[in-house]
């Protein structure tokens, strides 16, 4: 166990905050995860924990332990005639997991191709995109419990996803650290390309018989496009979650706004509109402040542009909700973890 004192985090959260953690240490194993927590507990120190760095903001140093989930390793555990299941450490990159998926020829996760960040934390948010959430191939997992230190697993139902969210993020919240995750993936893949723009990507790469790559190509060729790289622009794509409303007070919407896009919601009566067409609609596109603001391309985006802080950033993303709250009387809710 070795634990470093002082660590600069800027290059292990993608916006690039400049912030320190007091203490530092990774964990690559069960073990470590036991003995850096035991550790904490008998001194009394707070733990934080990090994945990817791709879906927190930090807006100040981090106080007490910092532990960083290091864990590797890709296996199958079975497979059948239809499917077969992989298990993955949840330190792993979750890209790195999907292009494997996609060259050994295993169907589900292609569509979440380039999503940053590390599988475990996908399950905690129940990542998604293009019209495929994790769930949707999802088998199981293990979970330290972060006092008993014991090991849980938990099941589809168990995890209670919903949308962007779990018991992990609910619940459950700082009191699991995923170990690993466990897929269930398709040996005879059925692609899904009914979002739009896959299907316009696909036409225009030429592509009449549609693989499992060409739809990740399309994918990336199209989160490229519109979301700016990380390692080039600070950011943590998708700042805020798309709201749902009443169908009632969408239609009300609508009669001033014909243009207002409408998707369907899991919740009865309700509808889920597009926040990043809500902030354009309010001016943010564009916006830029001093070395913080809203990418010209997505406004659902919010970045560094190199020494922003990440109160700027929290404080620009206050701004936002305040001005469409006020505009269409929605309230945003941030998908970025705030620290």
């Amino acid at each position: 166990m070795e634990l470093i004192e002082n660590y600069a985090l800027k290059s292990l959260n993608t916006f690039g905050i400049d912030v320190y953690a007091q203490w530092f240490g990774a964990c690559r194993s069960l073990n470590d995860w036991q003995s850096y927590l035991q550790f904490a507990a008998d001194k009394g120190k707070p733990v934080f924990i990090l994945g990817g760095g791709s879906n927190v903001l930090f807006t100040r140093n981090v106080e007490g332990i910092l532990l960083r989930n290091e864990i590797p390793g890709i296996s199958c555990t079975n497979e059948d005639e239809d499917f077969v299941y992989l298990r993955a450490g949840a330190g792993e990159n979750w890209h790195t997991f999907v292009m494997y998926c996609v060259e050994n020829g295993y169907g589900g996760v292609e569509n979440l191709s380039l999503i940053p960040g590390s599988v475990g934390a996908g399950p905690m948010q129940n990542i998604g995109a293009y019209g495929v959430e994790l769930k949707d191939v999802f088998y199981g997992l293990r979970a330290l419990h972060r006092e008993t230190l014991e090991i849980h697993e938990f099941g589809l139902a168990d995890c209670e996803f919903d949308y962007r969210s779990s018991v992990f993020k609910t619940k459950w919240k700082d009191r699991f650290v995923i170990l690993d995750v466990h897929f269930r993936l398709r040996k005879k893949p059925v692609l899904n390309t009914s979002y739009g723009a896959i299907e316009d990507e696909l036409v225009r790469m030429g592509c009449d018989t549609p693989n499992l790559k060409a739809v990740s190509d399309a994918v990336i060729a199209i989160r490229t496009s519109k979301l700016p790289n990380p390692a080039q622009i600070g950011n943590a794509g998708s700042f805020f979650k798309n709201p749902s409303i009443p169908q009632e007070h969408y239609e009300q919407l609508k009669q001033n706004y014909p243009g207002m896009p409408a998707y369907p919601s899991t919740q009865t009566g309700y509808v889920k509109t597009a926040a990043g067409w809500l902030i354009e609609q309010c001016g943010w596109k564009g916006y830029r402040k001093a070395d913080y603001g809203v990418h010209k391309n997505q406004a659902l985006v919010l970045v560094n542009y190199g020494k922003a802080s990440g109160s700027e950033i929290y404080n620009l993303s206050s701004e936002i909700m305040a001005s469409v709250n006020e505009k269409f009387g929605i309230d945003l809710e941030r998908e970025v973890n705030v620290y």
